[in-house]
């Protein structure tokens, strides 16, 4: 008998042990009972053959039609050639080698049903008809139909098909399950009884037996259920115990104060703020006057008016004797919150000299390009707390920046930044813990996983600003090329008007230190052309646009080159500004109202939702064109049309999740499959995980240290190994 920790080598004997290892990374049990089918094939119904697309891998179920043999003409050598189908449509498989010495010239006779796996290829033989594929697949053959009640046998089993890797052959994985599940001696259930009781599930040994060889579907929902229960479960379990250990976390109160800073700022405000703007402020109020770190998810559309939210909470927080730093991710957008900030707060950012008012504090700005002098002086009046808010990028985290008594860490755009990151500058913190608020358009795929878990506290902006314009947008696509030229002539309409316009390009172009802010092509798009880089389109534009002032801007020039190109275009002085996504985030010109973004297939959802907004934000009405030569049906497109079909931050970061999953809630990982859930998603599952959370948090307030609970103790520390229990302290 064995258990989930028994090394496979003990099990499977070492040949099979290293081919799993070095295949899929599976070196125990446990690693392989939890190596779940991707899918499950009912002999009864045939994959569908008409669908395949060149380069896929693909596992699909057929009957052998025909098989013949040919000696090949250029070369000494023959090939077997095996057609089989599914009732949609016909794939060749091909084996090339000496006759006589293919087993698949007596296993796969017609009539023959079999899984077939491979890579699909196309080839065109002779008669000119482009065929489809398979070259030396694995495969495996499926009991013949003889009598009526094997017959039904056959038709009813579920046949799992696992995940498997190149090398690896289609029927390792699933003889090594079965020998494990046949010797496998589990001990007490980990999960409470009563638990599994109020929520209708299975014991784990039937969840292994349901997921791995199911009798029936229903047997194979049973299984899933608990399983996808343990996941959730034990994740919360997780969560619920970091939040316990954060709120024992100290962290100074910064409660509101009367006749302060903020109190003199908005009597000053020109405007109203929404009603939403003031029940988040509200949120985040109370919030900073607790006496355990705050951490919170600021989340609203672009335009939604973040910024001013978050210079409130600042200003609660200098009120408060501390210092708040925001936490910007390029110069471009530091500098821009820089001006905005000292804008808005006018003489009561000017503490300490002449003109400034009575309530007054400092605004330092702190970047990696900085002169030796104004650095000096930024670090001088950080260390000192002088300046109460200290704006900068990644300058900050640097070990030569102190704080006087850092009370609130604002981080814009969290998705530039890792956890490691964010630390560093947490640290700062003289006494306790400081409060932390991630700001966000649209949240990355990792961040809806937090929130759903529940390890984050939001708050939403949904309501714009009054004077806040809507954003038309529209997809010019390759098979319609007069709308790309009907794109240049909207171009120089807009700037006769007075108007201002940013054209974006994924990359610069040079050959040398290209930004590389492009996302790689879809898959099956990798003969693609290279993108559009901003000095490839430049002598394009001065031919199509001749007569209007063009601006160009990239993170590779000189941050003097950049404020200076950013400063004309604020001030009108340029019609058109080439850039790359340095201007993707705080970039704020009223007069501009179009935007182009070239190759727009090429960004990710979240770039293209805040490339967008920096049209719009003013009484001008925006345009958003998004230029591809992606065609259409492709994932890109289907990509493209979701951005321009709306203009809701979240909406879009359900489509991003859907496209690029989570993550691991759990680890470093932003998003994509490196993740500690493997049936679980956040689409399908979000009932799941909410009700994990209410059973997990009961569980850790009557039992926080799990000292009733020793089998969930052992599976959280499997789960929680070294590195993402460092993580979870940071994160």
């Amino acid at each position: 008998m064995t258990n989930l920790g028994e090394p496979l080598r003990k099990v499977l004997g070492d040949k099979t042990a290293k081919v799993l290892e070095k295949g899929l990374d599976l070196s125990t049990v446990g690693d392989l009972l939890h190596h779940y089918p991707r899918r499950y094939a009912h002999r009864g119904e045939l994959t569908p053959l008409s669908g395949l697309q060149d380069g896929e891998h693909v596992t699909v179920m057929a009957e052998v039609v025909k098989v013949q043999g040919r000696s090949l003409t250029r070369s000494p050598g023959y090939v077997l050639e095996i057609t089989v189908t599914d009732g949609t449509g016909q794939l060749k498989l091909s084996f090339f080698g000496r006759k006589g010495s293919y087993k698949a010239e007596h296993e796969l006779s017609p009539g023959t049903r079999g899984l077939f796996a491979g890579k699909i290829s196309t080839y065109v033989p002779r008669s000119g008809k482009a065929q489809r594929q398979l070259t030396h697949p694995q495969y495996k053959v499926v009991a013949e139909k003889t009598a009526e009640q094997a017959a039904q046998e056959w038709a009813d089993e579920i046949i799992p098909i696992y995940p498997s890797t190149k090398g690896l052959d289609i029927e390792t994985i699933g003889k090594s399950v079965q020998t494990v599940l046949d010797q496998l001696d589990l001990p007490a259930d980990p999960m409470p009884a009563a638990l599994l009781g109020r929520r209708r599930l299975i014991g784990l040994r039937e969840a292994y037996e349901g997921i791995h060889r199911p009798r029936s579907w229903e047997e194979l929902g049973r299984a899933r259920a608990r399983l996808k229960w343990d996941e959730a479960f034990v994740v919360q379990i997780a969560l619920a115990r970091r939040r316990r250990a954060a709120a024992a976390l100290p962290a100074t109160p910064r409660p509101p104060s009367f006749g302060g800073l903020l109190a003199e700022f908005d009597q000053r405000l020109p405007f109203e703020l929404t009603k939403g703007q003031r029940e988040v402020g509200d949120e985040i109020a109370a919030d900073l006057a607790l006496e355990h770190p705050m951490h919170r998810l600021l989340q609203g559309d672009v335009g939604a008016g973040k910024t001013v939210v978050a210079l409130r909470a600042m200003l609660q927080v200098v009120d408060g004797g501390g210092q708040a730093a925001l936490l910007a991710p390029t110069e471009v957008l530091a500098q821009q919150h820089y001006r905005s900030i000292t804008g808005m707060l006018g003489d009561l950012a000017q503490a300490g000299q002449l003109g400034g008012a009575e309530h007054a504090t400092r605004v330092a700005l702190l970047t990696g390009s900085q002169g030796a002098k104004a650095r000096k002086a930024a670090l001088l009046d950080a260390a000192s707390g002088a300046a109460g808010i200290v704006v900068g990028t990644h300058a900050l985290l640097q070990e030569s920046v102190q704080f006087a008594d850092l009370g609130l860490i604002v981080v814009d755009e969290q998705h530039r930044f890792g956890v490691e990151q964010r630390d560093a500058l947490r640290e700062k913190s003289g006494g306790g813990r400081p409060h932390v608020l991630v700001m966000t358009a649209t949240p990355i795929p990792r961040t809806v996983a937090m929130t759903v878990f529940g390890d984050l506290e939001t708050s939403v902006l949904g309501q714009l600003p009054a004077g806040r314009s809507k954003i038309d947008t529209h997809v010019v696509p390759p098979e319609r090329p007069a709308f790309l030229a009907r794109t240049w002539e909207r171009i120089r309409e807009e700037a006769a008007q007075g108007r201002q316009i940013y054209i974006v390009c994924p990359r610069i172009g040079e050959q040398e230190g290209d930004e590389g802010d492009a996302v790689p092509a879809d898959e099956g798009e990798r003969d693609r052309r290279s993108p559009l880089g901003i000095m490839e389109l430049l002598p394009r534009l001065e031919e199509l646009l001749s007569g209007l002032r063009i601006g160009v801007l990239h993170g590779k020039l000189h941050p003097d080159e950049k404020d200076a190109v950013m400063r004309r275009f604020t001030e009108g002085e340029l019609d058109v500004l080439l850039a790359t996504t340095v201007i993707e985030v705080g970039v704020d010109v009223p007069n501009a109202t179009v935007m182009v973004i070239m190759d727009a297939d090429r960004f990710g959802v979240s770039q293209l939702h805040q490339l967008r907004g920096r049209v719009g934000r003013g009484s001008l009405h925006g345009l958003c064109l998004l230029v591809t030569d992606a065609e259409p049906e492709s994932k890109a497109r289907e990509r493209l049309d979701a951005v321009a079909s709306t203009t809701d931050g979240f909406k879009l970061s359900r489509l991003d999740l859907e496209q690029r999953r989570e993550g691991d809630v759990l680890g470093a990982a932003q998003a994509g499959r490196a993740s500690s859930l493997r049936l679980l998603t956040l689409q399908k599952d979000e009932d799941v995980i909410r009700d994990a959370r209410e059973e997990a948090s009961a569980l850790v307030e009557a039992d926080p240290d799990l000292a009733d609970h020793p089998g969930l103790a052992t599976v959280l520390d499997s789960l929680l190994d070294e590195d993402r229990a460092g993580f979870l302290e940071k994160a």
